[in-house]
């Protein structure tokens, strides 16, 4: 009984002499709140310590209080939950930085366009609040205007977009993706004249003395703004991707992931970590089908400036829901001309992936791989074979990317091979109807994005968003891979449901061990960075139907903070707020509609007719992943020239 007297007696000394040492007190501690750790071995703890940007204390009030000082700022969580950051599985920063630069242009309750007076005064007010960024991308654009809602039920017009600006380019898109407005510069820019004539699929709207209108159509739209993104110079590409960091921190992203670049857009993140301009981390995949040499010879497990190009990216097949993933039989019901027996194609051959796979085992290079359809997975895991067969299987943790048709017995070859599962969970709410109704049908519907396989085998998964193909929104994330909830209600495969830790587990400690950073990021732990989020309420404590409602309050990189949530609530008036954000937002309609007509363009021009357009158009997300569409746009953006 006495030696137990003593050693209290001495902890309760060691804690009150502790922060008479100043390098031993906190720069900050949180406490007064739920915190989620995400470390099995205390998965809950009362309060945090962070120093010099690393965690120093987790645990009791009582001993985390300890290292309390004179200047050590402590914050109420007052109820509120603390989380690790979360780690971007997969993503694309640099695209998604254009929903970021974008002026909201929605009707009332998720914007406040209801005339064209006001979408006028609303642009004119978002020019000068932007007026930098405007400037150095030398382009004004906007998202989700809607004629019908509009009390003029017509089009803005290049004499009313004049009214803003005849400096810059302005270019507005319609809800429906379908629609661009323009003014007299944008016209100018992209060489639209009375004299232009409508192309296939499209239309140039003009006026009675055959000047356009500024307003065009479908294949007249979408060649229009993507000519003017390339030309917004290198000025403009470095905002986009500075925003896209952004635009991550405001959904408690600590690391940022660009999927798949060239070595052009890897060179604009470049420029800009090197200025400064990332307040979290990216991490980059090049693409291993582009240049191996400039993957070889940047690669690095180490951060420079908040970048560092982390492995090569390669994409063998398409997307599911537009019916372009290689699938191992034939979709159930593809809407559009598809010849019977129909089973998508892949986008690179059997050769291109053994010795691109065997390239990046020689070299202990990661390899992220999109890999949808059923033949897709069937051939990447013949070559991961081969290639463990001659190289052997060192700690290279490949990652399979999407997965959405896998089999049970991939799955298991996967594991067996040592493959990280990078799942879409988000489909089961976006696209989970369509894949029961059209792509695979109802019985193999349940399976796509098989979480509860990976689940079962004990495999460490990672979840993503793919923004901008989804909104980078880790709420919806979350939502979607606990409770599998489709847009019609149904659940989308109920056996592959997860509890609420285990998603965060695949959204936090499980990313970061994908990105080899399992000692520094994804869990709250002595010694580890000090990324950290504040989010409304307890994810574990609410109801999960309500998951998608919670509210990332506060971003903290390295113990500084990175983003606030204005008045504890959503601020307003910008596309990128979460309460803003149709099912159908209009810059997701714009991408998917882009990649359609970046499709529709590489036919013959005599199979350029507008029967063939329809087809097109109403596929989603068809031929040809938006984000092979989005990356070829960076690099014209990269060495495009800046009027």
């Amino acid at each position: 009984m006495r030696s137990v007297s003593l050693a209290a007696f001495a902890t309760t000394l060691i804690a009150i002499s502790v922060p008479a040492l100043a390098q031993d007190t906190a720069d900050r501690i949180w406490t007064g709140g739920p915190i989620l750790t995400m470390n099995d071995g205390a998965m809950r703890a009362d309060a945090v310590a962070e120093k010099d940007g690393k965690i120093v204390a987790v645990g009791t009030n009582e001993a985390v209080m300890a290292l309390k000082g004179e200047k050590t700022q402590v914050i109420d969580l007052a109820g509120r939950a603390l989380l690790p950051g979360f780690v971007d599985a997969h993503g694309h920063v640099f695209m998604g930085g254009l929903q970021a630069l974008s002026a909201n242009l929605l009707a009332p309750p998720d914007g406040n366009v209801t005339d064209m007076a006001s979408l006028i005064d609303i642009l004119r007010k978002w020019v000068d609040e932007n007026r930098a960024i405007v400037e150095k991308a030398n382009l004004i654009i906007g998202f989700g205007y809607d004629n019908a809602t509009l009390a003029e039920h017509r089009h803005p017009t290049r004499e009313d977009l004049d009214k803003v600006s005849t400096e810059f380019p302005i270019y507005l898109v319609h809800q429906s993706g379908h629609f661009g407005a323009t003014n007299s510069k944008a016209l100018e820019v992209v060489g639209i004249t009375k004299a232009t004539p409508n192309p296939d699929g499209g239309i140039i709207r003009k006026d009675a003395s055959g000047e356009p209108t500024g307003v065009l159509e479908e294949t007249a739209h979408f060649p229009a703004l993507l000519k003017l993104l390339g030309q917004i110079g290198l000025d403009g590409a470095k905002a986009m991707a500075r925003s896209g960091a952004e635009l991550w921190t405001r959904f408690g992203y600590t690391t940022a992931q660009e999927g798949r670049s060239l070595p052009a857009s890897a060179g604009i993140l470049r420029q800009v970590a090197d200025e400064g301009g990332f307040k979290i981390d990216i991490v980059t995949y090049p693409d291993v089908l582009v240049d191996r040499d400039f993957i070889k010879a940047n690669t690095s497990d180490s951060y420079k400036n908040r970048l560092r190009i982390a492995g090569a990216k390669l994409t063998i097949d398409g997307s599911p829901q537009g019916f372009t993933a290689w699938r191992d039989r034939p979709y159930y019901k593809p809407l559009g001309d598809y010849p019977p027996g129909y089973v998508g194609y892949p986008a690179a051959s059997s050769t291109m992936v053994t010795d691109a796979v065997n390239w990046a085992y020689a070299n202990n290079i990661q390899l992220l791989t999109h890999a949808n359809g059923e033949a897709a997975s069937d051939l990447l895991i013949a070559a991961l074979t081969d290639a463990t067969a001659k190289h052997g299987r060192d700690d290279r943790r490949p990652v399979l990317i999407h997965g959405q048709f896998l089999r049970e017995d991939q799955v298991d070859a996967y594991n067996r091979l040592g493959v990280i599962p990078s799942l879409f969970p988000m489909h089961t709410f976006y696209w989970g109807d369509w894949h029961r109704d059209y792509t695979v049908g109802p019985a193999l519907s349940d399976n796509i994005s098989p979480t509860g396989w990976a689940m079962q085998r004990g495999m460490k998964f990672t979840t993503h968003h793919d923004a901008p193909v989804a909104f980078p929104d880790s709420m919806r994330v979350l939502d979607a891979t606990v409770t599998r909830r489709s847009r019609s209600g149904d659940i989308i495969g109920p056996e592959h449901r997860v509890d609420v830790i285990t998603a965060l587990k695949a959204m936090t400690i499980w990313p970061a061990y994908q990105h080899f950073e399992e000692k520094t990021k994804g869990s709250i732990e002595v010694g580890k960075q000090a990324d950290l989020i504040i989010l409304s309420a307890d994810p574990t404590a609410v109801d999960p139907e309500t998951l998608d409602e919670l509210q990332v309050l506060e971003t903290i990189k390295g113990g500084q903070t990175v983003f606030t949530l204005a008045g504890g609530g959503q601020k307003k008036g910008n596309l990128f707020d979460r309460r803003n954000m149709k099912r159908d937002f209009a810059f997701g309609n714009f991408l998917r509609q882009a990649a359609a007509a970046r499709d529709f363009g590489m036919l013959p021009p005599e199979k350029r007719t507008s029967h063939a357009w329809k087809l097109f158009k109403n596929a989603p997300h068809r031929t040809g992943c938006l984000t092979e569409t989005m990356s070829e746009l960076a690099a014209v953006i990269a060495t495009g020239k800046k009027n």
